[in-house]
């Protein structure tokens, strides 16, 4: 299970073909690239976020300890 062979394949792409028609297709994927794209920015984000996050708490700390001494 999880391995597609390329009758498998034509049949999903025969099935999509049927369900949406050649119309519909182009839009849908659009649409699915664009749910992609925004993910994967809002998943930068969040990366880029938590890493100014530690950078800020470790500069932080070594201001805190450089004062106490």
């Amino acid at each position: 299970m999880g391995n597609l062979g390329f009758q498998e394949i034509l049949l999903i792409a025969v099935v999509v073909l049927v369900l949406f028609g050649g119309r519909k297709i182009p839009e849908f994927m659009r649409g699915l690239g664009k749910g992609i794209r925004e993910f994967n920015d809002a998943k930068d984000n969040v990366k880029k976020e938590l890493e100014e996050g530690i950078k800020e708490k470790d500069h932080k700390a070594s201001a805190t300890t450089t004062t106490q001494q």
